[in-house]
């Protein structure tokens, strides 16, 4: 084998492995859903302080009154991305602080105040999502799995 040729391969390899880890901080910075209890729904009735439209996932800041006499408690839901909650109709702009809507989610496991977006009704009675969970079994839009 040439020198030159060694010298390429080398040059190659190095590229590869630069752009094996430059992909690898994105990789172990996504999380799964596991935090949340999927077997669990809950229904929180509140006042939006703040959405983020933001990547990898977008949130919704709820503050909602769960004792009598107390300040409301501020609630963290997370959605997916703003390219997946555009696909369904979701906007920057969809909510603002100060609105008044309920959202259903899967709670956070630990019992903090935070949970999966899974659906809301808007100040109209408008409705997005799906409130009862993602169907066990259903296909992955796009495909014909089942």
């Amino acid at each position: 084998m040439n020198l030159k040729r060694l010298g390429n391969l080398k040059r190659l390899g190095f590229a590869g492995m630069a752009a094996v880890m430059c992909a690898a901080p994105a990789a172990l910075a996504h999380h799964s859903f596991a935090m949340f209890d999927a077997g669990k729904l809950v229904t929180l009735d509140g006042t939006v302080k703040q959405f983020q439209w933001t990547n990898p996932h977008a949130w919704i800041i709820l503050m909602v009154n769960e004792q009598e006499g107390q300040p409301p408690a501020q609630w963290a839901i997370e959605m997916n991305g703003p390219t997946g909650i555009g696909r369904d109709g979701w906007t920057p702009k969809t909510l603002t602080p100060g609105m008044k809507v309920q959202v259903t989610i899967h709670p956070l496991r630990d019992g903090n105040n935070g949970g999966q977006y899974l659906a809301i009704t808007l100040p109209d009675g408008t409705q997005m999502g799906h409130p009862e969970g993602r169907v066990i079994g259903a296909g992955v839009r796009g495909s014909d799995a089942p």
